[in-house]
């Protein structure tokens, strides 16, 4: 039992002196994909691509809210074949919108992901470039905890904003 105890020791000391040889560092890729000017660029880019639908729909949404007031407000007065027509025009504009906005939705998310997945592999590169000039062991990109003493996520924006997109 003691020669156990003894090896558990040795194995721990063992494993606190490569430890402390390490050098470790943690990039937030959260604050990267917000603060980072590629990234910035990016959602910029999205906005204004998708500026015009963006519209369209909002357009839409008034609409159908004006059809519902217009239904709510005048159904008492309204033949019922008039009130059914409107009604039927008030769901299929509904169901359109809906559509319409789903389709907007998905749209929307290919893109941002496809911006951001170009943002990441920037970012993972200029990671991997610092991480080989400065000699690190490891750099974490997710953590529950990391301490901003090993924190480069600063380091890395600030490589991004210097580097050209191509490189």
């Amino acid at each position: 039992m003691k020669k156990l105890a003894f090896v558990a020791l040795g194995v721990l000391i063992g494993t606190s002196a490569v430890a402390a040889d390490s050098k470790i560092g943690f990039v937030n890729t959260e604050r990267v994909f917000r603060d980072a000017a590629p990234a910035v660029r990016a959602q910029k880019k999205i906005e204004q691509e998708f500026a015009k639908r963006d519209q369209e729909m909002q357009k839409m949404a008034e609409q159908i809210r004006k059809l519902q007031e217009a239904l709510e407000k005048n159904s008492v007065t309204m033949s019922d074949s008039e009130r059914r027509n409107k009604e039927r025009e008030f769901a299929d504009l509904s169901k359109d919108f809906q559509r319409k906005q789903r389709e907007f939705r998905e749209d929307l998310n290919q893109r941002r992901n496809e911006e951001l997945a170009a943002v990441l592999e920037r970012a993972n590169r200029t990671i991997k470039a610092i991480a080989e000039s400065e000699k690190y062991d490891i750099i974490f990109q997710e953590a529950v905890y990391a301490s901003p003493r090993i924190d480069l996520t600063d380091k890395v924006i600030k490589a991004l904003e210097d580097k050209p997109a191509g490189k």
